[in-house]
């Protein structure tokens, strides 16, 4: 039984289905018809990369970046305290925009089967990877100039969840269908070359205390959990797993994931020797 990717799953379709209320409901409350006990947010109060994008300008001037709330910064904190403990599993576990692409996902695997997600060359695609590390450093620079949420302009997931408003830029609503029309040939595209927030969230594998482990004495080289990775990680070459794209979704792990091994693939702290002494 695969316990965790099924309540995965479950967790992600509850914050989409979360997030996707809450927008909703700011449309139909600035009309006055807002639905009771839903709160009335906008979509960037409940965002933590707002409280990233925010901290210049609030270091400088004690103020936010239009349009960003407290929330963001509380959020931002929580995010950055998970990371730290798992990396990033808000990614993984909760990003309703990643779960978005998951979704597309499905219907690229049962046309191209095999073939999906394998379309670009290893040797173009670890440089790819940085593409999202350069439109952090951008964003944060252009954001602390202009004190205004430029992202928003190219944003997908802006746009998704707010594309009946009028209010997303065309330039928004185009990156959202390049996307969608990515996703049906590689897992999570946005995630992997352009999310700004993922390259930050990355990051913190580099620090994690409970990093994937893979117990080379029990490992049988079946490179299964390379084939199941959505973010194309090598698993079975690595001993510890610190990986900036890795998004902890469990998916390749022993006995809830697909790892056929039991105690082979886990998130922890120390060494499998450790344990076994």
């Amino acid at each position: 039984m695969k316990k965790k990717p099924r309540i995965r799953t479950t967790v992600q379709i509850l914050f989409f289905m979360l997030i996707a209320l809450i927008a909703v409901n700011h449309t139909l409350a600035e009309s006055g018809r807002g639905i009771p006990f839903v709160a009335e947010a906008s979509l960037h109060a409940v965002c933590p990369f707002g409280g990233v994008v925010s901290l210049y300008q609030l270091i400088t001037t004690g103020t936010f970046v239009k349009k960003v709330h407290e929330s963001s910064l509380v959020l931002m904190i929580i995010v950055f305290v998970s990371a730290v403990l798992m990396g990033p599993l808000f990614c993984g576990w909760i990003c309703p925009f990643g779960t978005f692409q998951e979704f597309m996902s499905r219907i690229g695997k049962k046309i191209f089967k095999k073939k999906f997600n394998r379309f670009i060359p290893y040797k173009y695609d670890r440089y790819l990877r940085f593409l999202r590390y350069i439109v952090l450093i951008r964003i944060i620079q252009m954001t602390a100039r202009s004190g205004v949420l430029l992202f928003a302009k190219v944003d997908p997931y802006y746009a998704l969840f707010q594309f009946w408003t009028g209010e997303v830029a065309i330039s928004a609503i185009i990156m959202l269908v390049v996307v969608m029309i990515a996703s049906l040939f590689v897992e999570r595209p946005f995630c992997k070359y352009f999310c700004p927030f993922g390259a930050l969230l990355g990051l913190f594998n580099l620090i994690r205390i409970f990093p994937l482990k893979r117990n080379p004495k029990t490992c049988i080289s079946c490179a299964k959990c390379d084939r199941t990775c959505p973010m194309n990680i090598p698993v079975s070459s690595l001993e510890t797993v610190r990986n900036h794209q890795c998004i902890s979704c469990y998916q390749c792990t022993s006995g809830d994931g697909d790892c056929p091994v039991p105690h082979t693939l886990e998130f922890k702290t120390g060494s499998f020797e450790e344990l076994e002494k």
